[in-house]
């Protein structure tokens, strides 16, 4: 805004710089004088809102969504119903479970109860066998008989696991003909309407997408020249189309390490190609509070990082500055209380091309020359800067 009003101010004092200084005989420049304000070097990047949580919810078995219990934009909490996909076929696999299981129990039941009859009828031939009462392959045949009662017990008693398992599985599957949401937040899209088929056979179909709108991230293009210059920590304001007043502040968290593009890298000569025929562009990323809602998701951002400022401090225009010397500072034409243009050499701290920040060399109120008609009577000659007079 300043240096739009010193714009305006210089448009606007040219006809009085042309009829007065012209006609005077005085200095005709076109001066502005030092004053106070704030100042701030920026990277300018363009970036989008993208909520900070944000799930796509989908469907893990297949049928048809026999019933849609949330709208467009409606808030949500983690468990509610979103869905309601067919289950008779899901219901009819767990009964079939439940009877296989229940099958194999009885299994085992008849199974330890012909368990018992084989111990008994063992001890029987160890006790007659003691005696001399029965005969070797008899005793042979009850030992044989009790080892494959045993057995049966425990091959049942692992099928009513596996049975457990089949059940459980069934139980599993029913439950997910209930869609429902995993976080709390706001139904932002439906891709599957209330009727339609999914099938879940080689992936999730998705139902709908659950964002969280309550902490927004923006995710800011910066370009590769200058990338090197911001840091995580950095302060960063962003504005956006619909109220370019309104800026909105946080503290810059992380900037990624390579551009999105890498991913589409699959040789070096494809990375040449790519690094020399299109511009390179590098995420930088930060979290903002949207308590009030009136950010959502996808809107551009107009987002600058701050690199430097200062606030209160003595600025003129940058145009004002001539060529650097090899000090470091900066000559300036001042128009001085006589009518006399001096140069004054001054040290700048921030100069963001439109603004320069003066640490010394000026005074408050000082009047720097901006413009000159007679800019090469006093230099000499075109393209070089000679002062008639320099002070420090």
């Amino acid at each position: 805004m300043t240096a739009l009003l010193i714009a305006i101010a210089a448009g606007g004092g040219y006809a009085v710089w042309h009829y007065y200084f012209a006609a005077s005989g005085k200095p005709a420049v076109l001066t502005v004088p030092v004053y106070r304000g704030n100042i701030e070097e920026t990277v300018v990047a363009t970036g989008a809102l993208e909520p900070k949580e944000i799930v796509s919810v989908g469907a893990q078995v297949s049928g048809r969504i026999e019933t849609l219990f949330v709208e467009l934009g409606q808030h949500v909490r983690a468990g509610d119903m979103i869905a309601q996909i067919d289950a008779r076929t899901r219901t009819n696999d767990l009964l079939t479970a439940e009877a296989s299981l229940a099958n194999v129990k009885a299994q085992l039941v008849a199974r330890q109860a012909s368990l018992i009859q084989a111990e008994q009828g063992f001890k029987r031939q160890q006790q007659m066998i003691a005696g001399q009462a029965t005969s070797a392959a008899e005793f042979e045949s009850a030992k044989a008989s009790l080892e494959a009662a045993r057995a049966d017990v425990r091959a049942l008693e692992a099928q009513i696991k596996a049975a457990e398992v089949a059940k459980a599985t069934a139980e599993v599957n029913l439950g997910y003909t209930r869609v429902q949401a995993p976080i709390n937040g706001v139904v932002v899209a439906i891709v599957t309407k209330q009727g339609q088929t999914v099938n879940a056979v080689q992936s999730a179909p998705t139902v709908v997408i659950i964002a969280n709108l309550d902490v927004m991230t923006v995710k800011a293009e910066v370009s590769e020249a200058d990338v090197i210059k911001v840091k995580e920590g950095m302060p960063v304001y962003f504005t956006v189309l619909g109220d370019p007043e309104t800026r909105f502040h946080a503290m810059l968290q992380q900037i990624e390490p390579a551009p999105e593009e890498i991913v589409n890298l699959v040789s070096s000569s494809t990375a040449t190609a790519s690094s020399t025929s299109t511009a390179i562009y590098y995420n930088a990323l930060f979290d903002i509070e949207n308590e009030q809602g009136r950010l959502r998701a996808l809107m551009t951002a107009e987002v600058s990082i701050v690199l430097a400022e200062a606030k209160d401090t003595l600025l003129i225009p940058a145009t004002a500055l001539g060529p650097r010397d090899k000090d470091g500072r900066y000559p300036v034409q001042v128009l001085q209380d006589n009518d006399i243009v001096a140069v004054k050499s001054v040290a700048v701290g921030i100069n963001n091309k439109v603004q320069a920040e003066i640490l010394e060399g000026l005074e408050e109120g000082d009047k720097v020359v901006v413009s000159s008609a007679t800019a090469a009577a006093m230099t000499g000659r075109s393209g070089s800067f000679r002062p008639t007079r320099m002070f420090r």
